[in-house]
């Protein structure tokens, strides 16, 4: 869009903006197609009132961003849109990047000003009740989609309103789509398949962005059918196509601090709702407690994701979130507690070219402290996941459960 085009944009948009609350009172709040035609009717009102000369290509290109300006998300609608697209994050005004295939783009998209940033962040943040101001200057979020959005502004940020953005995605990745794309191989699928099978408590770890909800997403195919599943999420992630699955997600606090439902308001619910299994989409905090005592108590074969930089890193940060769960507990309970409820610990890698592996899997054996033996470890030098020909200790129970045999122990 030419200079020219844009400023008669801004000035359309400016005018359109001082009557955006009339429009939306008088004339289809709830119905977007009313509306819609309201605005192009309004739009062309304008062009005829001010005089504004434009060729019927011109208009048509300007009516359509100043539709996406009030319907949709602005600058970023086609970002929304673009599949190949998994993460969007706005630095201010001047600057947006995204993440396509696991590698960061700066694109070339900007916003005019911060005003029209704030503009976006409120046409996200009123639908959902929340609020955003300089004494509550950060805030969670999430689209119709199922995006997760998280927002960030002055005195926190410096350089104008942060939004993160990362996309629900109905592309699901199976196990044999991972497999493909060099995420692990065929022998570790088995063992792990054999691992849910046989009801193991799994921990997937990892750092952000490593893939471990798609992987969790994955594992949970192998779950028997005749098992009931529930899940527990902040936002819905997991895409679960198995028949028997309760799906519950957390709800924030409304705009008068009232309402919130947390993750371990789910779980201590969850036990009374006859699970076999337990599905966390993540665990962060106090509920790590609430986690490992129902793995230890009936509900064996559940699995949950945590965010750690080793296997044995993913263990001592469940120690410190299941001590933030409960003020009496002392940290050799919280230790033999882990070390009783989690028997596989699979950790992932993002390697520089944005491809996402597991580069272990890993036994915590059952001792007073906590110690682990890899059971598949990442080759760099072959750059492939290999068998550590180690039998794990669960080995005859994966054969006896599952029928699983292998030559790689």
């Amino acid at each position: 869009m030419n200079e020219h085009l844009q400023a008669v944009k801004e000035d359309i948009l400016d005018k359109l903006r001082f009557r955006e609350d009339e429009l939306r009172a008088n004339y289809g709040k709830e119905d977007r197609s009313l509306f819609q035609r309201t605005i192009e009717a309004a739009f062309r009102s304008v062009i005829r009132e001010n005089k504004i000369s434009l060729n019927r290509h011109e208009q048509e290109e300007l009516l359509s961003e100043v539709i996406t300006y009030f319907l949709g998300f602005g600058p970023i609608e086609k970002l929304l849109k673009d599949d190949g697209v998994t993460e969007i994050m706005i630095n201010g005004p001047h600057q947006v990047y995204v993440e396509r295939k696991g590698n960061l783009e700066l694109t070339d998209i900007t916003f005019n000003d911060e005003a029209q940033v704030s503009y976006l962040i409120e046409k996200i943040i009123s639908p959902v009740g929340r609020r955003i101001s300089e004494f509550e200057p950060f805030v969670d979020a999430r689209l119709n989609d199922g995006s997760r959005v998280n927002i960030v502004r002055s005195p926190v940020s410096r350089i104008g309103p942060l939004l993160t953005i990362r996309k629900f995605s109905y592309n699901v990745l199976r196990m044999d789509d991972l497999i493909k794309l060099g995420s692990l191989n065929s022998s570790a699928a088995e063992f792990l398949k054999a691992c849910v099978i046989s009801r193991m408590n799994i921990l997937i770890s990892g750092g952000a962005g490593t893939g471990k909800t798609t992987f969790l997403n994955a594992l949970i195919d192998f779950i028997p059918e005749n098992e009931r599943l529930i899940t527990i999420e902040d936002t819905r992630e997991l895409i679960i196509s198995r028949k028997h699955t309760v799906p519950m997600e957390t709800r924030p606090f409304n705009i008068e601090g009232k309402g919130e439902i947390s993750i371990r308001d789910l779980f201590k619910n969850a036990l009374h709702m006859r699970p076999d299994r337990i599905i966390a989409g993540e665990v962060r905090g106090g509920e790590v407690l609430d986690m490992i005592q129902a793995m230890s108590t009936g509900h064996e074969g559940s699995m949950t994701t945590l965010h750690a930089s080793s296997p044995s890193e993913a263990l001592d940060r469940l120690e410190i979130l299941a001590l933030m769960g409960s003020s009496n507990m002392s940290g050799e309970v919280a230790r033999r507690q882990i070390i009783g409820a989690v028997d596989l610990v699979v950790y992932l890698t993002r390697f520089p070219d944005g491809r996402r592996r597991v580069t272990q899997i890993s036994e915590v054996l059952k001792s007073k402290e906590y110690s682990m033996q890899d059971i598949f470890v990442f080759d760099e030098e072959s750059g492939a996941l290999k068998p550590a020909k180690v039998k794990p200790n669960f080995y005859n129970k994966l054969n006896k459960v599952s029928g699983y045999r292998s030559q790689d122990f």
